[in-house]
């Protein structure tokens, strides 16, 4: 196998603003415990294609509901490869959780963004049997499988990225 990522933690301060935006009901303190508690993400066999990004602190997803998760994990890579990220499919399966842009992309100069290159997944519980989903902190929610890509032969682009969603559409 071809080593070529390593996955780290964003800064506590970063992740701390990414929580109060959209978790007020955290304290600082309680962030300082979920910060510490989050560990990277990892493949649960040898075999395993999917890297498993764990859940950072205990949520409930009620049918049609919709979260944006942050998840205090950056990654490394080398140019060429991309991060795809993708529910875990067992909850796919149970619960029909779909990430709201079908598939996380994750591109190699996402790292060095103004956030650190913070990974955020955003989720909705689109059941139609009316299944919440119950998930603990630290519970596998997600998951990122690395694929090396190529360009065409007449590829110019020079542009550099500094954002996350959009932010290389010139828009």
């Amino acid at each position: 196998m071809k080593r070529m990522a390593q996955f780290l933690k964003v800064s506590p301060h970063i992740f701390q603003e990414a929580v109060e935006e959209s978790f007020p009901q955290y304290t600082q303190s309680q962030i300082q415990e979920i910060y510490a508690g989050i560990p990277l993400p990892r493949r649960a066999t040898r075999g395993s294609a999917g890297y498993d990004f764990f859940a950072p602190f205990s949520f409930s997803l009620a049918p049609g509901a919709t979260i944006k998760i942050p998840t205090g994990i950056r990654v490394r890579m080398d140019e060429g490869w991309v991060l795809k990220l993708y529910p875990r499919s067992g909850l796919g399966f149970k619960y029909r959780l779909q990430m709201d842009n079908t598939v996380g992309i994750i591109d190699s100069d996402y790292f060095d963004s103004d956030n650190q290159g913070h990974i955020f997944i955003k989720m909705t519980n689109d059941s139609n049997q009316g299944k919440t989903v119950e998930l603990a902190q630290g519970t596998g929610f997600a998951q990122g499988i690395f694929l090396e890509y190529g360009i065409t032969v007449d590829d110019e682009a020079e542009g550099e990225r500094n954002g996350g969603f959009g932010s290389t559409t010139g828009k």
